[in-house]
């Protein structure tokens, strides 16, 4: 057993992950996981603390103690703290996902550097779990898409405001609108203020992914090449390739939004976590 301590720092909420990723071979298992809030200013001392108090509470195998660390961030502001409170626990040099670590995906991207760390660990885990071509909607602060093409390769993908975002931006963008909770109404057109906002909140949240879903599968087939005005024959190799694509869920809002979907998809909570260690694990030859 390899036990690797796995941080997702998020702009909304941190996630810490132990894992067991013994051998590149073998399937990385999460031992436990725990959620806390983002909190920023941080100090390295308040988050030294925060690391002491979660590794007491995992559970870390007797036989098999902390191996190693890896971080993704995506608050440039608490990297370097981040980075510095794993040092003081981690027995080897922490990880940090980004330039220089190497993932073994290509990123079919401008500017590879703009490439979120999280995103990458998405698409590193869902490649790894799901094969190629395959799509990953995280759902978080931000909505991210990740598409990865036939070859494996980071093609493209989409970032939307979150669902959580999108209602917290009504209430305080109009003064009589209150916060909601988010769940999906019983009917689509709301019969009270609260009703309406949740209708174009979460229900809408859903239709947008479900619209495009449809235009990123079709241009993943190549289908967006050809227009949509194409032959009969087009239209119906287009759905099948479709058909044949994973759609992986992951997030804190993805458990919710799957059963309000049109397609079948496959919510996966520990994804993240997993392509975190699965870039740890790639990293030690």
């Amino acid at each position: 057993m390899a036990t690797v301590l796995a941080l997702d720092i998020g702009n909304t909420t941190t996630r810490f992950g132990l894992l067991d990723a013994a051998s590149p071979s073998s399937e990385v298992t999460l031992l436990g996981s725990c959620e806390v809030t983002t909190h920023t200013p941080l100090t390295t001392d308040e988050a030294r603390i925060q690391l002491k108090q979660v590794l007491s509470e995992l559970p870390v195998p007797q036989d098999a103690p902390l191996e190693g660390a890896i971080l993704a961030c995506v608050v440039p502001t608490l990297t370097d703290v981040w980075q510095r409170a794993l040092a003081a626990v981690a027995p080897t040099r922490p990880l940090t996902v980004g330039p220089g670590l190497r993932s073994g995906i290509k990123l079919r991207f401008n500017d590879p550097s703009e490439v979120g760390p999280d995103r990458i660990a998405d698409v590193v885990a869902a490649r790894a779990a799901y094969g190629a071509p395959a799509v990953v909607v995280d759902l978080g602060t931000t909505t991210n898409f990740e598409a990865i093409d036939q070859t494996g390769s980071f093609y493209g993908g989409i970032i939307a405001p979150g669902v959580a975002l999108g209602a917290r931006s009504l209430a305080e963008a109009a003064a009589r609108l209150p916060i909601i909770e988010l769940r999906a109404p019983g009917r689509v057109l709301g019969r009270s203020t609260r009703e309406a906002m949740q209708s174009g909140v979460v229900l809408g949240e859903a239709a947008r992914i479900d619209g495009l879903l449809d235009a990123v599968l079709d241009e993943l087939a190549g289908a967006g090449d050809k227009g949509r005005a194409g032959r009969q024959g087009d239209a119906h190799a287009s759905r099948d390739a479709q058909a044949d694509v994973p759609v992986i869920l992951t997030g804190e809002h993805a458990a919710a939004i799957a059963t309000l979907l049109r397609r079948p998809v496959i919510v996966d909570d520990a994804l993240t976590l997993r392509g975190l260690a699965l870039l740890w694990q790639s990293n030690q030859r």
